[in-house]
């Protein structure tokens, strides 16, 4: 008796079970007749739209604020960092094995061929000493001052392909990174010590490491296009009594308004690597 009285209950759930997914007496699909549903997805069709639409529109009218040439809103970087070529924090060769510094000389020919010659020409030759302002010229491309890999000497890979790696003394390039609109005063350049009990030789190319101030200010990157900074090289004169120590050389730009000593940021106006060279 209790196994026939259950049968018309569980008839009853599973026939409730089907209307809730689609029941016939009313035509409802998931508790919706066909106009509600049309309804639904007629609000939310129009709603997105709408959400569309102004995103595309606030878009659009922040895009007609922004300059192709000058960003609107920029780095609050007062002074610009440094940054060393070979870029890596420690330079550790042998000498006698020129696999152990290849890779080190193909960088720095790499990177210097957008200073030869050849390209150095188009650029124009700038007064020396002032900055080359061009901010009242009607072409929004800016003008480029040469900048020819001669001027670094026994480190522009002309007259040593190897970069003094082969002898025991390294040429470590330097360049300040590029901040829009910097213009800094008094005679800027970049000063290389070792911080070892013995002092070290370290020449600076061009002489005494000088940056001029015709290289600046930089106006951006679509402005100045064909732009390159300014370089540096240094070449550390390492003797045998070097040779196997790992040598800590800090580099400074000095002579300016340009910031070398803020302790909450170590690589503002200044850089330090290492170097170990063995025979």
């Amino acid at each position: 008796m209790a196994s026939t009285e259950d049968k018309p209950a569980s008839k009853e759930n599973a026939s409730s079970w089907k209307d809730s997914i689609y029941n016939p007496r009313t035509g409802e699909l998931m508790g919706r007749t066909a106009s509600s549903w049309a309804l639904i997805l007629l609000f939310y069709l129009v709603f997105y739209c709408f959400l569309a639409g102004m995103f595309a529109l606030t878009t659009w009218v922040m895009l007609l604020t922004l300059d192709d040439y000058v960003p609107r809103y920029r780095d609050r970087v007062p002074s610009p960092g440094l940054v060393i070529l070979p870029n890596v924090p420690t330079i550790t060769f042998n000498k006698s094995d020129p696999l152990k510094y290849t890779q080190y000389v193909q960088d720095l020919e790499s990177f210097l061929q957008r200073y030869n010659d050849m390209e150095q020409e188009k650029n124009e030759d700038c007064p020396q000493g002032v900055h080359f302002l061009q901010d009242d010229t009607e072409d929004m491309t800016k003008k480029v001052c040469s900048f020819k890999r001669n001027s670094l000497s026994f480190c522009s890979g002309l007259s040593d392909t190897n970069y003094g790696y082969s002898e025991g003394k390294p040429c470590v390039l330097l360049k300040m990174n590029r901040i829009i609109g910097l213009k800094p005063h008094g005679e800027p350049y970049i000063n290389c010590t070792a911080k070892t009990d013995t002092p070290i030789v370290i020449p600076h190319y061009p002489t005494g490491g000088r940056i001029d101030k015709m290289y600046f200010p930089y106006y951006g990157k679509k402005a100045h296009e064909n732009y390159v900074q300014p370089l540096v090289a240094v070449k550390l004169a390492l003797t045998k009594e070097d040779y196997n120590k790992e040598l800590v050389v800090e580099c400074r730009v000095e002579g300016t308004n340009l910031r070398n000593n803020d302790e909450r940021d170590k690589y503002l106006g200044r850089v330090t690597f290492r170097v170990k060279v063995s025979e």
